[in-house]
């Protein structure tokens, strides 16, 4: 199957003619499907069987799911610059940080696409972003994702979409905050069966919120489905691969901007008719970085030489289900820079952090254990007027978990994983402890485990071009100018 395929893209790569009549150029459309704060296992494919993502879960029958995507870094604007550029957030000096740019020099491979003959746009619902590409824009030409469209129908009509390959960006503000209050719940939703993650306290509070956030999920996967229903229309579905994901996790306390499961790790989907096998569960770990290889080489587009990302177009085509290729797809890196200028003042930094995980540990190394993961609680004496830990989203679940920290055992225990001081290495037996919840980095029966983890995720920083790598001191990114306003302020 896998000599079929590649056979394909390179026929399909070039446009070529025969006793004067034009081959059909059949390389795939593209439809890539990214909502704004979604993150792992809140859909219906993973088990979640309250949540209702139909979409979601069909496109995981027919296609395949992935049970091990992770985003680069867990904050928007440097999750999307690493899909875009194929790269790792730490390659992109400025677009690691949130609210920031695209230094110029680093190229969107969705041009390349257009420089191939692809027709590409996006909707005016976010796609990269937030920040300011007005640089990037005047050195390229053109948006990263090329022009906006009002939706995909929009697309379709104004372009040849129809008569040449595709690529489109479908964007949303769903699930990010602010949600309307009890709206999941008054739409059906029962608090009482969400997915809660063990770092919440199991109040009726958390409980309503996730179920406001389920609504919003919800939504999106509606939304996706309209594409799916207008591809079937345009008799083009077959022929097109289709990525349906997340930036990061969701907006709650220890989710978005953290390190964990609850932070980096992705719903991931993909469909491409015939050439993916129906209900293949892929356990091979891959990254945002990844993404824009693999579109290229499915394209027949050269992948640039300085793409760090790698192509995992051999497991996506793959007959096996698993593990495909133990070999290279077995662990993965990630991090974070500055996501807002939340610690005290003078203080513009973020908090800096790297992870490395397998199937069995997950290692957090904390540059600078002194700052709160979370930003500062203590009011004025933030950067930015009445900021209260700003590097988490505001809700009911955080305010919740602040005014209760002292309640008890169960809301001592909230608080200090969502918002207290972490120290430098952090250490979690996957095995024993799935939810992350117990640092055993500490103990002695781990120091062999804790020094070999921490030489795993060294060698793939030096190999990933991570400034971190050969400086632990590094403070290039603090020093690029955020865009954006406070954030996270009291209500």
């Amino acid at each position: 199957m896998k000599t079929h395929v590649l056979l394909l893209f390179l026929l399909g790569s070039i446009t070529h003619y025969a006793i004067g009549q034009e081959v059909k150029d059949n390389r795939p459309n593209i439809v890539f499907c990214l909502a704004d704060d979604w993150g792992w296992p809140h859909a219906g494919a993973y088990g979640d069987s309250l949540i209702n993502t139909p979409n979601f879960d069909w496109l995981a029958k027919e296609g395949a799911l992935f049970n091990h995507a992770y985003v680069s870094s867990p904050s928007c604007t440097p999750s999307r610059n690493a899909f875009i550029t194929g790269k790792y957030h730490w390659e992109l000096g400025a677009g690691a940080n949130l609210w920031s740019t695209l230094p110029v020099e680093h190229q969107s491979f969705i041009h390349l696409l257009a420089d191939e003959g692809y027709v590409t746009g996006r909707t005016k619902a976010k796609t990269w972003g937030p920040g300011d590409l007005e640089s990037w824009i005047s050195h390229h030409g053109a948006h990263p994702s090329n022009k906006a469209y009002k939706d995909f129908e929009e697309f379709v009509t104004n372009t040849a979409a129809k008569e040449r390959p595709f690529f489109f960006w479908l964007g949303s503000a769903d699930p990010h905050r602010p949600y309307q209050k009890g709206v999941g719940q008054k739409n059906g939703i029962d608090p009482s069966k969400v997915h809660l993650f063990k770092h919440y306290p199991d109040v009726e509070t958390v409980r309503s919120d996730v179920a406001d956030y389920y609504w919003e999920v919800q939504r999106w996967d509606s939304l996706v489905g309209s594409v799916i229903a207008q591809l079937k229309a345009l008799d083009v579905l077959d022929n097109t691969i289709i990525i349906v994901t997340g930036d990061h996790g969701m907006p709650f306390p220890r989710g978005k901007g953290n390190l964990y499961d609850s932070g980096v790790r992705v719903p991931f989907a993909v469909y491409w008719g015939s050439q993916v096998l129906k209900g293949r569960q892929v356990e091979d770990y891959i990254s945002f970085a990844d993404i824009a290889p693999t579109l290229l080489e499915a394209a027949g587009v050269a992948v640039p030489t300085d793409m760090t990302g790698q192509s995992f177009l051999d497991i996506l085509t793959s007959e096996r289900s698993g593990r495909v290729d133990p070999q290279n797809r077995s662990d993965i890196v990630f991090g974070r820079e500055r996501h807002v200028p939340a610690q005290e003042k003078p203080n513009l930094g973020g908090y800096p952090s790297r992870g490395y995980r397998n199937d069995d540990f997950l290692y957090i190394r904390n540059y600078q254990p002194a700052l709160w993961p979370a930003g500062t609680g203590l009011l004025g004496s933030t950067n930015y007027p009445n900021q209260w830990y700003a590097d988490c989203d505001g809700g009911p679940t955080k305010d919740y978990i602040i005014a209760n920290k002292d309640k008890n055992l169960e809301h001592i225990f909230a608080y200090q994983l969502c918002f207290a001081k972490r120290p430098a290495e952090e250490l979690y037996d996957l095995k024993k402890d799935p939810d992350q919840l117990i640092n055993v980095a500490a103990q002695a029966d781990y120091a062999e485990v804790l020094e070999s983890l921490r030489q795993k995720l060294q060698q793939r920083l030096l190999e990933l071009n991570d400034p971190r790598a050969s400086d632990p001191d590094y403070d290039g990114f603090d020093n690029h100018p955020y865009l954006g306003g406070g954030g996270g302020k009291k209500p």
